[in-house]
């Protein structure tokens, strides 16, 4: 797997990168982020965590917007953050709406045509692009963790929720927690997926949580108060919650944030506590 890497910027003491790679399952070529900390700059293993946007977003605005860089550097960790779809494919009307096409993948697996060539992002996130940072990066083998904010946030509860042991540590800010009940989950899941309600079933939080039988899974779920999606019944937060308090294999961390909304200045408040959230997950002395 060659990555071509397109900069490089000096950032509390480690490295913002930025790659780009030929990617098979998505059949385009992608670009992701990656900031290495101090210590895997000495060529020193550190765990690695994902973070996977939200709609109209590039790799780009988590790394400018989030301030994310100097908590991971403080905790030695590896953060890759993927676009959240694919580009520079031609698919008629992939252009023509903010939440569905170009820069709305939604993590899932496309099983309708034209979109089944490319829009393979839950493949992508969680087999191809693991296999690459794994052969390019300083990672901790079993170190590994996922967050997410809204799309991003869906994506990251079920990438975690399908894959048991996967990933170490899951956390998600204002995620789309019960897509199949809201407009936004809804028009993705019938444009890329069909009209099977039980094809809908596989790719929502809160169904995969109410179903959950594996090895226990903790998820730390973050939600502004003041967050108009919520008020708009695009997030559904309480509807996952529900099906987590009937689950033995599920514990939940819900932490509502009064006066924030859904922007990045919401993400960059709190983006510190998720950091050290997943480092004391990933690396046990942290």
């Amino acid at each position: 797997m060659t990555l071509e890497q397109l900069s490089a910027n000096k950032c509390f003491e480690g490295e913002q990168r930025v790659y780009r790679h030929r990617s098979g399952t998505l059949n385009c070529d992608m670009t992701f982020g990656v900031f290495l900390p101090p210590a895997a700059l000495e060529g020193k293993p550190c765990p690695v965590l994902f973070f996977l946007s939200g709609l109209t977003c590039t790799h780009e605005n988590f790394i400018q917007k989030s301030g994310f860089q100097q908590h991971a550097a403080r905790h030695n960790l590896i953060v890759v953050n993927p676009d959240t779809s694919p580009r520079g494919v031609e698919i008629a009307g992939q252009d023509d709406a903010y939440d569905f096409g170009s820069g709305a993948g939604f993590y899932v697996d496309a099983k309708k045509e034209p979109w089944s060539k490319h829009y393979k992002m839950y493949s992508y996130v969680t087999q191809e692009l693991v296999d690459v940072v794994n052969a390019n990066l300083p990672v901790v083998p079993g170190r590994r963790g996922i967050f997410g904010h809204s799309m991003g946030g869906h994506g990251a509860l079920i990438s975690a929720l399908k894959n048991p042991g996967l990933y170490q540590s899951v956390s998600a800010f204002a995620p789309i927690a019960n897509p199949a009940e809201c407009p936004w989950g809804q028009k993705a899941f019938a444009g890329y997926l069909g009209s099977n309600p039980d094809d809908w079933a596989q790719w929502d939080a809160t169904h995969l949580v109410s179903q959950y039988e594996s090895t226990p899974q903790e998820l730390f779920i973050d939600q502004g108060a003041a967050d108009n999606f919520l008020a708009g019944k695009q997030l559904l937060p309480e509807n996952l919650l529900a099906a987590a308090d009937g689950n033995d294999h599920i514990q939940t961390i819900f932490k509502q944030r009064e006066g924030y909304d859904h922007s990045y200045f919401y993400i960059a408040t709190f983006v510190a506590e998720h950091i050290a959230y997943h480092a004391a997950l990933l690396t046990p002395s942290a």
